[in-house]
């Protein structure tokens, strides 16, 4: 397994801004945006996987993991 599938990723609608926005919070503060979705779910993989070789290159600790903690079923309960 990959360093970076530690890591949450999220693409979701801005109606503000009218694009996709990704993001993965606790590691990477600000993300990607652009009108297809795919497209920005594939350059936010991209941007985790850079952002967890940053971390090791300048010998610093990665932020805790952020997946695997089931958002997905617990959004569900919410809505």
């Amino acid at each position: 397994m990959k360093e970076s599938a530690l890591y949450a990723k999220i693409v979701e609608w801005s109606e503000e801004d009218q694009c996709y926005v990704g993001s993965s919070p606790g590691l990477v503060y600000g993300g990607c945006h652009g009108t297809d979705e795919i497209a920005v779910f594939e350059e936010l993989c991209h941007i985790v996987e850079e952002t967890v070789a940053l971390y090791r290159v300048d010998g610093k600790p990665l932020p805790p993991p952020t997946s695997g903690r089931d958002y997905a079923n617990k959004m569900q309960n919410v809505a």
